[in-house]
C-alpha cells in the first residue's frame, strides 16, 4: 500500500478526538484572553514533536481596541506533496457566557455540567478539528501538501483577530478551509456584511422635581428616534422592495441619578446586509431619524439637544461562487465521506468575510455546535468525528482519492 493510499485510509481516531475537544471545550478564554488555550495547543504540537520553528504568532491583539493576551497562532508546514498550498483554521475566543464550562457527555451530545454556562463548542470544536488534523499527520507521517493552520483570536467581537491577521505569515495558501459551524455536511460559501454606529446623544440636564421643564432628555430624543425607526421598518428585519437587511440597537447607557433630567445617552447599534449599498441606506436612516428626533425636543425655552452619529464597517459581505477551488475541495470531501454537501449562506459574520477580504477565498465547513451563545448549547458528536475525517482528508489532500 503506498504512503498516500494508507493516508487516506486512516480513520479518525474517535476515543482520542472525543478527548481532545472535551479538554479544549473546558479551557476558558474569553475574547482576549486566549492565553491559555493557545499555550495548550502550542504544548500539543511541541509534545507530538512539531518543529519549533514552524509555530509563530502574529501581533493582532497589539492592534486590537481591547488589547489581548496573544495574537492569532500559525503553524506553517512545508508539503511532502506537490501540490497549492491549503489553509486549516478555527477561532479560539469563546463568548464570556462559556467561561467555566465543564463538558459533559450524554448520548450522542455534550453540554455544559452547569446551566448557568454555555459550552464553548463554538468554536472549541473547529479548534479540535484542524488540531486532531494535525496531531495525527504528525503521530503517523502521513503525506501532505503545503499546509498552515491558524488559529484565530477575538473573532467573538467583530472579527478583530483576523481583520488584523498578518498575511504573509500564511505562504500563500490557495485552498482555504475554516470550521465554525453546526452540521458537517454544511459548506458556508457566503456570509452578510456588518457595520457598527455609535450614536451619542446630548441632552440638557435640569433638576427633575424643581424645574423639569428646563431640561431636555437624552432618553426622550432616543426614545422618540427609534419609535420613528421601527414603525418605519428601519430596526429589525428591514425588507423594502427586493433589500433585504436587519439593524439592532444593542447597547444603552446614560444618566446617573433618577433626579436629573437625563444629560447624555450613548447608543451602541448594528446595520447587516448582503448589500453594501443597502446596508449604507440603513445607516444613513439611523442617522436621519435621531437628528429629526433632536430637532423636534425642546425645552421649555426653546433650547434643543444634539446628536453625534458614527459608523464603522466591521465586516464586508462575500460570496464565492460554486465552481470556486475551495468550495469544490471541500465538496469531494464531504461526498467521499458519503454526505450530501449543502452550499448555504450565512446572516452572521465569519473569520471567512475579512479572509475573502484579504485575497483568500474560504469557505466554512460545520464542526457539531448547536445552539451556540446559549446555556442550552451542545456539540452533536456524530458530526464533530465527521468533521474531523474530513479536516484530514483536507489536510492530506486525500479528499478525492
Amino acid at each position: 500500500m503506498s504512503t498516500l493510499t494508507a493516508a487516506s485510509a486512516l480513520k479518525v481516531n474517535s476515543k482520542q478526538a472525543l478527548q481532545l475537544v472535551t479538554d479544549l471545550m473546558a479551557i476558558p478564554g474569553k475574547s482576549g484572553e486566549e492565553g491559555k488555550i493557545a499555550a495548550e495547543i502550542v504544548g500539543r504540537l511541541r509534545k507530538a514533536g512539531l518543529p519549533e520553528k514552524w509555530i509563530s504568532f502574529d501581533t493582532a491583539n497589539k492592534k486590537s481596541p481591547i488589547g489581548g493576551e496573544t495574537g492569532n497562532l500559525i503553524v506553517k508546514l512545508p508539503g511532502t506533496l506537490k501540490g497549492p498550498r491549503r489553509l486549516l483554521m478555527a477561532h479560539m475566543d469563546t463568548v464570556p457566557l462559556c467561561v467555566g464550562a465543564e463538558p459533559v457527555k450524554k448520548g450522542k451530545l455534550i453540554h455544559s455540567k452547569s446551566q448557568q454556562t454555555a459550552l464553548g463548542a463554538d468554536d472549541r470544536a473547529g479548534c479540535s478539528v484542524i488540531l486532531n488534523a494535525l496531531l495525527t499527520i504528525l503521530e503517523h507521517e502521513l503525506p501532505h501538501p503545503p499546509l498552515t493552520f491558524c488559529w484565530m483570536v477575538q473573532e467573538e467581537i467583530g472579527l478583530v483577530g483576523v481583520r488584523n491577521l498578518t498575511t504573509g505569515k500564511l505562504g500563500k495558501p490557495k485552498l482555504c478551509f475554516n470550521w465554525d459551524g453546526k452540521l458537517a455536511d454544511m459548506i458556508c460559501i457566503g456570509a452578510t456584511g456588518d457595520s457598527g454606529m455609535l450614536i451619542q446623544i446630548e441632552g440638557i440636564a435640569s433638576h427633575a422635581g424643581a424645574h423639569p421643564e428646563l431640561g431636555v432628555s437624552a432618553a426622550v430624543i432616543a426614545g422618540k428616534a427609534i419609535e420613528d425607526l421601527s414603525s418605519n421598518g428601519w430596526h429589525g428585519l428591514v425588507i423594502k422592495g427586493k433589500n433585504t437587511g436587519s439593524s439592532n440597537i444593542g447597547i444603552l447607557s446614560g444618566g446617573a441619578a433618577t433626579n436629573v433630567v437625563m444629560p447624555e445617552l450613548t447608543i451602541k447599534a448594528e446595520a447587516r446586509s448582503h448589500n453594501a449599498r443597502f446596508r449604507e441606506k440603513i445607516l444613513n436612516e439611523f442617522k436621519k431619524a435621531f437628528e429629526r428626533s433632536a430637532k423636534s425636543v425642546k425645552n421649555s425655552a426653546g433650547k434643543r439637544g444634539s446628536v453625534s452619529f458614527e459608523s464603522y464597517l466591521k465586516y464586508d459581505s462575500f460570496r464565492l461562487s460554486d465552481k470556486e477551488p475551495s468550495v469544490q475541495t471541500a465538496k469531494h470531501a464531504i461526498q467521499k465521506m458519503g454526505g450530501q454537501p449543502e452550499l448555504t449562506i450565512g446572516n452572521g459574520g465569519l473569520d471567512a468575510n475579512w479572509m475573502a477580504a484579504h485575497g483568500f477565498p474560504t469557505v466554512t465547513l460545520g464542526c457539531g455546535q448547536q445552539d451556540i451563545h446559549t446555556t442550552n448549547e451542545t456539540l452533536m458528536i456524530d458530526d464533530y468525528f465527521k468533521a474531523c475525517q474530513i479536516g484530514l482528508l483536507l489536510a492530506t489532500a486525500t479528499e478525492s482519492d
